[in-house]
């Protein structure tokens, strides 16, 4: 899949220069790339999560559209971020739901109680990854495109302008700090 096609970087120029439109025309061309990390992101989530792969993808477009200062380089940089959007959707779906159950006087089922746990495990996981970026930060980047993006080593090593190599290095790094520090989270 070429990820950099010339009507995607006319676009991304455009809207890095200030056209807002240029962002409502780049979405349909990458539309099914942004469907498809919007599945992976939701496939680490609980069965009945009522956030929808289409919901991920628009709540992490009206970020991008109000986003103040955002400067995207490529097709691939796009994605990174797209992706860092969407997790941060299901971070804040996910707290909002937890202090929601917290509230005093709410009664929780067991089943609705396993749901509030893989919604803590996501905050656990989240929280991790940031402590990973404070000495980190690339083998945070690389958990966030690879875990919650779904991207391959090579779109990973495209994103972040390094090699398929350090790509895989990091991955392994990474993957084995985040089992140390979450412990009874499996990352895959």
């Amino acid at each position: 899949m070429c990820l950099d096609d010339q009507p995607s970087q006319d676009l991304i120029a455009r809207w890095r220069a200030g056209d807002e439109q240029a962002l409502k025309d780049l979405l349909p061309l990458v539309y099914k790339q942004l469907h498809r990390v919007a599945r992976e992101h939701l496939r680490k989530q609980r069965a009945n999560h009522t956030l929808q792969t289409t919901a991920l993808i628009h709540e992490a477009y009206l970020r991008f559209a109000g986003a103040q200062g955002v400067s995207v380089q490529d097709r691939n940089h796009f994605m990174a971020l797209a992706s860092r959007m969407m997790r941060q959707v299901l971070v804040d779906h996910a707290r909002g739901r937890v202090a929601a159950k917290r509230q005093g006087g709410v009664r929780v089922t067991l089943s609705e109680a396993a749901h509030v746990a893989d919604e803590v495990d996501v905050l656990g996981i989240d929280e991790a990854l940031t402590r990973l970026a404070q000495f980190d930060e690339q083998q945070a980047r690389v958990v966030e495109l690879r875990f919650f993006g779904g991207l391959s080593i090579q779109e990973t090593a495209h994103a972040l302008h390094i090699s398929e190599s350090t790509v895989k290095r990091d991955w392994t790094m990474a993957r084995t700090w985040l089992s140390r520090e979450l412990q009874n989270v499996d990352v895959p």
